[in-house]
């Protein structure tokens, strides 16, 4: 493979809709973001929905001879070992891709990254970070963990935090990120012993631009550019996010005006309704980055159709551009150096 395009492999058997609407999604990547998609998953089914949507260039199918359901346990990553994530999983470690991307089983995904993929030197457990937009324009904040580690460490958490800023600085650009501890109250005496635990190193590590607890009003405020909770409270407020801006983008449609006057102020506010349906929907986002593991990993929503598709791909082509493999790992290797140092001084 002499392409220099970035080479995804997306795991089409992996979701709720697969996989037709994997591949649909695939195929609208590899025309508009010049990526070179392997497609990963049983190559009659692949074949028929690429027939489906019309075959792409740079579209090249995988084989793969087993699937992990979404209702399978992700110890199953161990005795499928020809299940697409794996196969998946495996192009990335040979090099043979840059990123991969799966709507399937979040568990077994994660599983099979740290099997196939093995941790970043320094990392602990890998976390989802989520990307939720905010009240400011062009303005995210990546919130992690959402989903991988339901029970956690304070040092898990302080590693989230470094992991968020290097996300926030390369990928999302923020020069200087605001990082902050999701908790009941902004006090530092405030939370639980996990709460307080984390507080205490996060605020104690130089490397980590701390500002302090965040509440939950606060996560969509843009005073933040990293949140870091537990991967249970993340799911839950991941799910929630997602449910609130599903909800809105109803009402939104509900109370336009009906009829002839309707449509016209319907087609006046049509770009302006654009951007508000890109800023609140979470297809636009695409999945969550696997921070942590030896590689670009993107878990997609299970229920993802072709547009969130299409985001991962973009979302995973960014990562890959920004180099945040490389950063983390920098940032790590000068952690532990200064750690070093501190000690022998």
């Amino acid at each position: 493979m002499g392409s220099t395009r970035e080479r995804i492999a997306v795991d089409a058997m992996g979701g709720d809709r697969a996989p037709d609407e994997i591949v649909a999604g695939a195929v609208r990547a590899a025309e508009e973001l010049d990526v070179e998609v392997l497609l990963v998953g049983d190559s009659e089914q692949v074949q028929a929905c690429l027939n489906r949507h019309g075959a792409a260039r740079n579209i090249t199918i995988i084989p793969a001879a087993d699937v992990i359901a979404m209702h399978d346990e992700a110890t199953q990553v161990r005795r499928k070992p020809q299940a697409s994530i794996n196969v998946a999983m495996d192009l990335v470690k040979q090099g043979r891709a840059d990123a991969i991307i799966s709507a399937g089983h979040s568990g077994a995904v994660m599983a099979a990254g740290l099997l196939r993929l093995g941790r970043i030197k320094g990392i602990d457990r890998p976390a989802i970070g989520g990307v939720f937009p905010t009240l400011l324009a062009n303005k995210s904040v990546i919130v992690l963990d959402v989903g991988a580690n339901v029970d956690c460490r304070p040092k898990f958490l302080e590693q989230f935090a470094l992991m968020g800023t290097a996300y926030s600085k390369y990928v999302l650009g923020v020069a200087n990120p605001r990082v902050g501890l999701l908790n009941i109250g902004e006090e530092s005496s405030k939370g639980n012993d996990l709460a307080l635990r984390a507080h205490e190193l996060m605020a104690g590590n130089p490397e980590i631009p701390f500002v302090g607890n965040a509440e939950g009003r606060d996560v969509l405020s843009g005073d933040f550019d990293v949140i870091v909770c537990d991967g249970f409270v993340g799911n839950v407020l991941l799910k929630f996010a997602e449910a609130v801006g599903e909800v809105m983008l109803q009402i939104i449609r509900e109370e336009l005006p009906q009829g002839l006057r309707g449509q016209l102020g319907t087609a006046i506010l049509k770009p302006n309704l654009r951007r508000i349906k890109q800023r609140m929907d979470h297809a636009e986002h695409g999945g969550g980055l696997l921070l942590g593991v030896e590689g670009v990993c993107i878990i997609s929503h299970g229920s993802s159709q072709a547009p969130s598709i299409f985001n991962a791909i973009r979302l995973a082509k960014e990562a890959i551009d920004n180099h945040v493999l490389d950063h983390i790992r920098a940032d790590y290797k000068q952690i532990v150096s200064q750690a070093t140092d501190r000690k022998s001084s």
